[in-house]
This record gives structure tokens, C-alpha cells and sequence, in this order.
């Protein structure tokens, strides 16, 4: 029995208007049932994100996937609160087709970029969309200055979620020039100061 993945892509890049393209990779291993479920979900959520409000039939035909199993895993999304049913579109024979969203609301998460001169702490909803911002400029980026910056700003970025909004909120995403810690002749650093 064999295991099937799939990718998803536009072929001229250009999300908007193209047709789904499915690819089945070659080098698809097995994976347990856990494995499976996971990917899938994550496909997807993937398509959902990347293509705006679509039907179950649509991602369907596009992931390869079963109708059944499509709906299986989109209506688990939706019981999840990542997914959202939009308007039925109507006009079509049979019965209405019930698109499915991104539900902004399904998690949040917080990002903060470090850089040379200073960092920035957002707070993100599910679609990306930023909620909140700060930021804080620094001589060059310190652990201290860091962590002092995050420990005071969390807690004021969050406060502008509800309580069961709180408790969807999935981690810290964090970026950084490449060896930013390497620099600190460039920035004019203290040795050993960027140090951890």
C-alpha cells in the first residue's frame, strides 16, 4: 500500500488566478496514522490560507484527497476553530457549496525580530494579520535588553485578547540577522557583550 503526499503550487507563481497544481513527490515514506492526520490538516489549512475561501469539493480535487476524508478533516478544522464556514454561494444545481476560511480567531501567536539597532514584538492572528506592535531601539542588541523587552511587553500585547483568546495562543516566533552575535565590531559593540 502505498503512501501518498502532495504539494501544493501555482504554476506561473501567482497565487490569485492560477488553476491548483497537485504533485505527488517520489521519495513519499511511510508514515503512522498520527503522521498522516498532522499533514493533512496542515495541508489543508496550507491551501485554505494560501488560495482564500474554498469548498470542500475544491480541496478535494486539488490535494487528491478523498471527498470524505476532506470533509472529515475540514469539519475537525472547523470544530478546532481554525476554520469558519463563509456564505453558501447559491445558483449552481444541487445543493448550495459552503466555502471554508481562515478563522482569524483560531490561534495567535507573537513574533519578534531582533536587530542591529532595534527589535520589534507583534502579536499575529491566525490569518498573519498584526493585532499589536512595539518596538524598542537599543546601541546594539544585548541579551538583557532583549529579555527585559519581551518580559515588559508580552503581557501588554496580550491584554488586548480575551481570556479564551489567551489560552489559543501557540508560542514565539523569533528572527535575526544571520550570527547577528558575530557583529559586534560592525555595530560597535563591547566585546563579548552580545554574548548569551
Amino acid at each position: 500500500m502505498a503512501t501518498r503526499a502532495y504539494a501544493i503550487n501555482a504554476p506561473d507563481g501567482d497565487a490569485a488566478g492560477s488553476p491548483l497544481v497537485v504533485v505527488s513527490p517520489m521519495n513519499a515514506g511511510g508514515a503512522n496514522q498520527a503522521g498522516v492526520r498532522l499533514y493533512n490538516e496542515r495541508l489543508l489549512l496550507s491551501l485554505v490560507r494560501r488560495f482564500g475561501p474554498l469548498s470542500k469539493i475544491e480541496v478535494a480535487r486539488s490535494t487528491g484527497l478523498s471527498v470524505q476524508a476532506t470533509s472529515a478533516i475540514m469539519n475537525r478544522l472547523q470544530a478546532e476553530g481554525l476554520l469558519k464556514r463563509e456564505a453558501p454561494l447559491r445558483g449552481r444545481v444541487g445543493q448550495p457549496t459552503i466555502p471554508m476560511s481562515i478563522d482569524r480567531e483560531g490561534a495567535f501567536s507573537f513574533g519578534l525580530k531582533i536587530g542591529r539597532r532595534s527589535c520589534d514584538l507583534v502579536l499575529v492572528d491566525f490569518s498573519g494579520a498584526i493585532r499589536q506592535r512595539t518596538c524598542r531601539a537599543y546601541a546594539f542588541p544585548t541579551p538583557k535588553v532583549i529579555l527585559d523587552f519581551v518580559r515588559e511587553s508580552l503581557p501588554s500585547l496580550a491584554v488586548s485578547l480575551t481570556a479564551s483568546q489567551r489560552r489559543r495562543i501557540a508560542g514565539v516566533g523569533v528572527a535575526t540577522p544571520f550570527q547577528l552575535w558575530n557583529w559586534e565590531s560592525e555595530i560597535g559593540a563591547p566585546e563579548g557583550a552580545m554574548n548569551a
